[in-house]
Order: structure tokens, then sequence, then C-alpha cells
């Protein structure tokens, strides 16, 4: 099996992984918030089948497999109904936010193994090393370098996922967050936004437009991993 086969695998186990417990991190803070809609749907789940979406979940992924970009999409929006929430504009906000911060979470934690398997082998070091200066890394026969290799795309796909939802466009969780927090008197400024923001999501995907924003925190989280 290539290297390029492993990333591949492993940036899809990733995805997987990543978009059940963002999804499942919205459905729980709603439950949380009063409102059992996604609960009821079997939303708080980290079983992908539960989160699928035929365009985000299948699609976007088979693209980058096929170009060999990054693996990357979203899943079935999570269904919240404001009736239930005691505090709509308030709960709306932090159970958008619950997404985004579940992702940082596993990035974290990928990030505290990564640095655990550093400190304990040389070879980890030397491996952990070439992911993070030259995005590659050789398989060879160390049991450590599969292991290191699933552990930081759980870390890299989770950060592209959280930096994602961020971006304060509709219909991504940073669009509902800004909604949120903008003032009853901005809200019909807001629509707008709300008609297009589909297509201007798929203009900056498809020209580039996003590696500007995830750079950054991705630099951030690789200086983590050289302390």
């Amino acid at each position: 099996m290539s290297l390029s086969t492993v990333e591949i695998l492993f940036q899809v186990l990733a995805f997987l992984f990543a978009i059940s417990f963002h999804e499942s991190a919205h459905a729980w803070s709603a439950n949380r918030f009063g409102d059992p809609t996604a609960r009821l749907l079997g939303r708080i789940s980290l079983n992908p089948a539960r989160h699928i979406d035929p365009i985000g979940t299948i699609l976007f992924p088979m693209i980058g497999a096929i170009t060999g970009a990054p693996v990357f999409g979203w899943a079935k929006p999570c269904p919240v109904d404001p009736l239930h929430l005691k505090n709509p504009r308030r709960d709306n906000v932090l159970i958008a936010a619950a997404g985004p911060i579940s992702n940082f979470i596993v990035a974290a934690g990928a990030v505290i193994l990564l640095l655990a398997l550093r400190f304990a082998s040389s070879d980890a070091a030397l491996i952990l090393s070439g992911l993070t200066r030259r995005g590659s890394v050789s398989l060879g026969d160390s049991i450590l370098e599969p292991i290191i290799l699933l552990l930081y795309s759980l870390m890299f796909v989770n950060v592209l996922l959280a930096v994602f939802n961020l971006i304060p466009i509709p219909p991504l969780d940073g669009g509902h967050i800004l909604e949120g927090l903008l003032p009853a008197s901005a809200q019909a400024a807001f629509q707008p936004l709300k008609d297009y923001g589909f297509l201007l999501l798929l203009v900056l995907i498809f020209y580039g437009g996003l590696s500007s924003v995830f750079l950054p925190f991705l630099a951030f989280f690789h200086s983590l991993l050289r302390i």
C-alpha cells in the first residue's frame, strides 16, 4: 500500500470521525438547552451513517481523494427547533459553537498523544518532524509510523473542519454565530448573505480562497508539535 493510499485512508477515517463528533456535539448541546429534536433522530452518535450528506460527506471527500487534495466536506445539518429553547438567540449561538469547539478538542487531544510519542521515542520524533516540516513520512517497519500518521490526520482534519465551520457565512456554524450576535437592527442587512452564502462558499472552495484561512491555524498546531 503506497503512502498516498494510506494518507487518503487515514484522512477518510479522521473525516468520518470528525463530522460525527461535530454533529453529536451540536445535538448534545441542543438537548442540554431543551431541544430534543436531534437526539430523538439519533444524531447524538459517532456512527457516521447518522450524519451523511450526499454532497458534503460523499462527493466532496471523493473529489479530494481523486485529486490528491485533503479529504474535506461536511455533514447533514443538525436540526434545531428554537421553540424548545429557553433563550433561542443565545442558545443558538452556543449550539452552533459546540461543533467547532468539539473539533478543536479532538485536535488538541491528538496533539497531546503525538507529543507523548515524540518524547517517548526518538523514532517518533523523526517521523513527526517529517510530517510537520515536509508534510510527508516514509512508511517503514516501525509500528509507530501508521499510529503517528493516523493521529496527525485526526489533528489535521479536525482543525480544517473547525476553522471551515467558523467562517461567518451561512449556512456554516460561523454564520449562525454571527447572526445570533448581530443586533436586531442589522438582521435585515444579513439576509442577502443567508440567501447567497452557499454560492459564496463554493467560490471560496473552488478558487482556493480557503487556504489563507486554514494556514495560520495549521501553522499554530504544527508549532505545538515542535515544543
